[in-house]
């Protein structure tokens, strides 16, 4: 338990440009639980989806909708520190202050909308959401403030498609009711402003189930529009995994080639796959020279149709110069993973007459695994000669053939 608290706004509040006579819009999320039935050590509003904590997403969808002004949280004082993690980078001019909440979300939701009505500028009409449903629709939003000329709030709801039983013991079943009857309610749920805020001053401690409760309670009109089960509400850890299937993208194959040379030079060792080999000759180039790692970059570049290794860590630059490879096939990697993707395989051809391959083929394949960050059963090193033929087969150089095997989104047509 713990008491309710008010924060002053930092700045002015910020309303989309429409007309004069378009509505300013507000959204209050509240995300003040502890989310005890979620069973993680912080509550589930900051529970991760997708790399971002579920509160941020609910934001960003809101911020998204271009009919949205401003929007306020309402959190708990205690998990202050998550919350600034959570909205870091977000945009201050549509990003009221949080609003600490209170023990109850009733109390909750009556603190954040004394925070807007207390504000440089109070809403005309105002959005109630709840944190633990972070995918926001847009077209749900459209359709509330669509239908809300009609009510004095609106809320999304969806049909029940099982067959609804009730029963007082839980083990016996005392009737079947009309599912048509029944709907499931969901957030964000639109409000006149003025009247949810005179209904939740004067709703009491009433143990209200939600805002649409409470305005019905004070003898107003509350519509219904359809929902979307994108709006799905986050109780558990089974609800998370649930979201992350319904998020999942469609995936598809990718396959990059890489081809390097590089000749012999001064020296007393070569660098190839990561490992540093001592050979009575060096090999040349701007960085460590390292030919499969190079080779492996730009078939990892070609897989993902962004350009090659020059482009990426150009030979011109001086920070290059005598780089460890490893910098260049580990960029290569995350590039992978921050378009969502994995890597599948990795396979290295070798072309040379010496040094000798073999014997460190094994070291190659963990040190490759372990800078791209994949299995050791990923990756293939092989080697080769040339039949002592052409610059490979003269001994002037090492040239590598690498193929590289994705796993990436579908990409949008």
């Amino acid at each position: 338990m713990y008491a309710s608290a008010l924060l002053p706004m930092r700045r002015p509040c910020y309303w989309p440009e429409m007309s004069n006579s378009s509505p300013h819009i507000a959204v209050l999320i509240v995300a003040a639980g502890s989310g005890l039935r979620f069973g993680a050590e912080v509550p589930k509003q900051y529970a991760v989806l997708r790399g971002k904590p579920l509160l941020r997403l609910a934001i960003e969808g809101c911020l998204g909708a271009d009919e949205v002004g401003v929007v306020r949280c309402v959190i708990h004082p205690d998990f202050r520190p998550h919350y600034e993690t959570a909205v870091d980078g977000l945009s201050a001019d549509r990003l009221g202050d949080p609003v600490y909440g209170g023990p109850t979300r009733q109390e909750s939701v009556k603190a954040g909308l004394e925070a807007l009505a207390g504000g440089s500028c109070a809403p005309d009409i105002v959005l109630i959401h709840d944190a633990a449903r972070p995918l926001v629709d847009g077209g749900v939003i459209r359709s509330l403030l669509e239908s809300l000329d009609r009510y004095d709030g609106v809320i999304p709801v969806l049909p029940l498609v099982d067959t609804v039983k009730r029963s007082r013991d839980g083990a016996t079943i005392e009737t079947t009711l009309d599912r048509s009857l029944l709907w499931r309610a969901q957030t964000p749920q639109a409000f006149e402003f003025n009247a949810i805020l005179a209904a939740h001053r004067n709703a009491g401690h009433n143990d209200f189930t939600d805002d649409a409760d409470v305005l019905q309670a004070a003898g107003k009109s509350v519509g219904l529009v359809p929902g979307s089960e994108r709006l799905a509400k986050v109780t558990t850890g089974r609800d998370l995994e649930q979201l992350e299937s319904m998020l999942a993208l469609p995936m598809e194959v990718r396959t990059g080639f890489g081809f390097d040379v590089h000749a012999f030079g001064d020296g007393d060792h070569v660098v190839l796959g990561g490992v540093r080999i001592s050979h009575s000759r060096g090999l040349t180039g701007h960085s460590d020279a390292d030919v499969g790692i190079h080779a492996l970059c730009d078939a990892l570049f070609g897989a993902l149709a962004d350009g090659d290794i020059g482009s990426h860590f150009p030979p011109s630059e001086e920070q290059w110069k005598g780089a460890d490879s490893s910098i260049f096939l580990a960029y290569a990697a995350d590039l992978v993973r921050k378009r969502e993707g994995s890597i599948q395989h990795l396979d290295l051809t070798l072309v040379c007459e010496a040094p000798k391959i073999g014997p460190h083929r094994e070291r190659m394949r963990v040190r490759i695994a372990e800078i791209a960050r994949i299995d050791i059963g990923r990756v293939a090193v092989k080697a080769t000669t040339s039949e002592r033929l052409g610059f490979t087969g003269r001994g002037e150089g090492i040239a590598a053939h690498a193929v590289a095997t994705l796993s990436l989104p579908v990409p949008p047509s």
